[in-house]
């Protein structure tokens, strides 16, 4: 959960060279084994279960590599723990007589914690509760770590409790501090007369919001006019929440520790409070509201050739939602367009300038990957009922093109004036990514064309894209192309940003969710008002790559949690659909097994180990997986019909089976007799801690739980083990073939 701040020493092994060590890192595996992230290195460092030495799951250690690897890793051992990356843990408390023990959630922490009886605090079995660690136990001594409940989250079948504890997890700052409260509940309601000096007045500017229905943050209103030249005026109006949120102050620093509003499924965490990012900062129609206002003036090609950066006042003639404009332009609604009538000619002249920046943007080589999306539909205990397609539409995409231009103009403004700043940036993606890429998609007849030293151009992956459009392989390619990109991030360089094909840009438009955004309202300001002088600037370019560094690690954080919560609810709604088939896409594919994507995005896992039809290869180069005796192929993109054999939302996974619908009974009691018995060591793990969890569910609930005994292990092996030595035997046949054959294929290469 929380980092450790203070570098100390924790742990000293053998005598070594110490100028040979490498510090970084430690992921933790639930199967023991690890990996060190090294931040100048490109693979990570593999640590074996035996080398691990007492470090915890993201502790910053050093590390003696190994002067032989068993694998393709270069493998190391763990020579000191520098500083412990987790002080709290989120579990599930198991009371006994005389002590206690809390199960956490995190797989990577591979012990349960030992809970003295004087740290249990009010924790009855059952509850979900964060965990200070008080002792991180000793390995070699097999002791296990030790801590004392912080804080009781609530009972484990409580609804809600299971998103919080993901909250907590990721030590997301849930509720705001008093003193936050206080300064938010001094904020006026209403703007104030003396707000208005130095503004533009723009209240006589017809101009709207356009967002989803249930939004209640409205930061962004547009306005568009045409004048007699043809000139496009698009003004892009974005909430002024600086005028509240004053620089160190206590709204201010909470904001930053959050660094972004998290969306989760049941829940939004905002930035702000709500008396501020739904009140005076929400731009409300019908409402006199400050403003940072980006007008730009636009030709007919889309290029933006006069821009004015303005402190306005404005209010907005109406709050339209995304499917009432789509309505209006897409499907021509009579009723809505009678409804909003003195509206629909500027919604359509929008929509003319939306086409041409986004046509502009595709010349340029801007890549778009255009997943479709899906909401969670969950009744009032927190059960998801149903997973709805949520797509992009003309209005979405208005919007979206609209805010890209302001983005883009704000960059290139203070580029120019070589003023600190906080940018947007996606690198240049990996060079070896993308020669795996263009290995790959060879196999389909594409090209993608690369230069030695500036790498790939987005025009060219936007050519690929578009050169997929409609065939059978557009899925796996796309999936492909995606993975090979870098993350964007915060930086206060202006490097450009590759997907959208941009030589500068920044986020200007949601100061309410994102604290970037804030930060470059106060740089605008400052220049603005005549504030920008050599200590101001002194003062931003001592602050702002901190800003950038933690803005990108709280993005990081939110987007994690927000894929936890889904993946937990997902699993949730299909254990209502076990024994059930769908029609699916593989998504993935590695040597262990394939991952198939629902039509209702639900992912879940196919195990190589269960295909019991053939035994599988992986083939790295292709990405799929071969069967050695009937070369049937499984590849990404591909679709295939599963069975859902199981969903866990303690594990937040789900199981399937491939099925070609001529099974018969045998073959599913064979299926079933061999997964009971085979079980691969990762989900054993998994399916034993779910199974402890599992368990102390059902006593915090009432239910009464016979306590299992203990059970010799058998020598004998029963019927299952049979099938998995036919299965065996299959294997070792055929990959004597397989290997004289590639034997063979190598000395005609030589």
């Amino acid at each position: 959960m929380s980092k450790g701040k203070k570098l100390k020493r924790v742990t000293e092994l053998n005598i070594y060279d110490k100028s040979k060590l490498i510090v970084g890192t430690f992921i933790a595996n639930a199967r023991g084994f690890g990996f060190v992230e090294v931040e100048d290195l490109e693979d990570d460092i593999f640590i074996p279960e035996e080398y691990v030495h007492g470090a915890f799951h993201s502790d910053t250690v050093e590390v003696e590599l190994l002067p032989v690897s068993t694998g393709k890793r270069q493998e190391g051992r763990i020579r000191n723990i520098l500083v412990r990356g987790l002080e709290e843990v989120v579990g599930t408390y198991q009371a006994e007589k005389n002590f206690g023990f809390v199960v956490p959630d995190n797989g990577k922490i591979t012990s349960d914690i030992f809970i003295p009886i004087e740290h249990h605090g009010n924790a009855v079995t059952g509850d979900k509760v964060v965990v200070k660690i008080t002792d991180y136990g000793d390995a070699l001594k097999r002791r296990k770590p030790e801590g004392k409940v912080k804080e009781v989250i609530g009972n484990i079948n409580d609804p809600g409790v299971d998103i919080l504890s993901i909250v907590k997890g990721y030590d997301i700052p849930y509720e705001f501090p008093e003193k936050v409260i206080n300064q938010a509940n001094r904020c006026p309601e209403a703007i104030l007369e003396a707000d208005f000096y130095g503004r533009e007045d723009l209240r006589d500017v017809q101009m709207v919001t356009i967002d989803g229905e249930d939004a209640k943050d409205l930061d962004d209103a547009v306005s568009l006019s045409i004048d007699e030249k043809g000139l496009f005026h698009l003004g892009v109006h974005i909430a002024d929440v600086t005028n509240y949120v004053q620089e160190s102050s206590a709204l201010d620093r909470e904001a930053l520790k959050r660094g972004t509003s998290v969306y989760l499924v049941d829940r939004v965490i905002p930035m702000l409070p709500h008396r501020l990012s739904n009140g005076i900062c929400s731009l409300n129609h019908g409402e006199d509201r400050l403003a940072l206002s980006c007008l730009m003036t636009i030709d007919k090609d889309g290029n933006i050739v006069d821009h004015d950066i303005k402190e306005t006042v404005i209010n907005v003639n109406e709050r339209m939602s995304y499917t009432s404009v789509a309505k209006i332009l897409a499907d021509k609604d009579p009723e809505e367009t009678a409804k909003y009538k003195e509206l629909v000619p500027m919604f359509e002249d929008m929509a003319r300038l939306s086409k041409i920046l986004r046509e502009k943007r595709e010349k340029k080589g801007a890549i778009d990957f255009d997943f479709a999306e899906t909401k969670i539909i969950l009744d009032k205990e927190g059960n998801p009922i149903d997973i709805v397609p949520h797509e992009r539409n003309v209005a979405t995409k208005l919007i979206e093109d609209f805010m890209l231009a302001a983005n883009q103009t704000v960059a290139e403004h203070f580029y120019f004036m070589q003023s600190p700043f906080v940018y947007r940036i996606h690198e240049q993606p990996d060079p070896e990514k993308i020669s795996t890429l263009s290995a790959f998609v060879s196999n389909f007849g594409h090209h993608i064309k690369t230069r030695k030293d500036e790498g790939v151009k987005p025009k060219e992956l936007q050519k690929l894209l578009k050169g997929i459009e409609g065939t059978k392989e557009e899925a796996v390619i796309s999936r492909m192309a995606l993975r090979s990109m870098m993350q964007a991030k915060y930086s206060t360089e202006c490097t450009g940003h590759f997907g959208l094909a941009f030589d500068y840009y920044c986020h200007f438009t949601s100061p309410i969710r994102r604290y970037p955004d804030l930060q470059i309202h106060r740089i605008i300001k400052d220049h603005l008002r005549g504030r920008m002088n050599a200590q101001k600037a002194s003062h931003y370019e001592e602050i702002l790559d901190e800003v950038a560094k933690h803005s990108s690690e709280t993005e990081r954080r939110a987007e994690e949690a927000e894929r936890e919560t889904d993946k937990l609810k997902k699993a949730q709604y299909m254990e209502n659909h076990i024994g059930e088939s769908f029609e699916g896409i593989v998504s993935g594919v590695t040597a262990w097994g394939l991952f198939v994507e629902l039509e209702n995005s639900c992912e879940g896992m196919v195990r190589a180990a269960y295909m019991l039809d053939d035994f599988y290869v992986y083939d790295e180069n292709a990405m799929k997986l071969v069967g050695e005796r009937t070369h049937k192929e499984y590849t990404i993109g591909q679709k295939v019909m599963v069975r859902v054999t199981g969903a866990d939302r303690i594990t937040k996974s789900i199981d399937f089976r491939i099925i070609t619908g001529d099974e018969t009974e045998e073959d599913d009691e064979n299926y079933e007799r061999f997964t009971s018995f085979e079980v691969p060591k990762a989900k054993k793990v998994a399916e034993e801690r779910a199974n402890k969890v599992r368990r102390l569910s059902q006593i915090a609930a009432g239910i009464e739980v016979e306590e299992e005994e203990e059970k010799p292990k058998k020598k004998k092996k029963d019927s299952g083990r049979k099938v998995y030595k036919v299965h065996k035997y299959k294997k070792s046949a055929t990959s004597k073939a397989a290997r004289s054959s590639q034997k063979k294929g190598r000395r005609k290469k030589k």
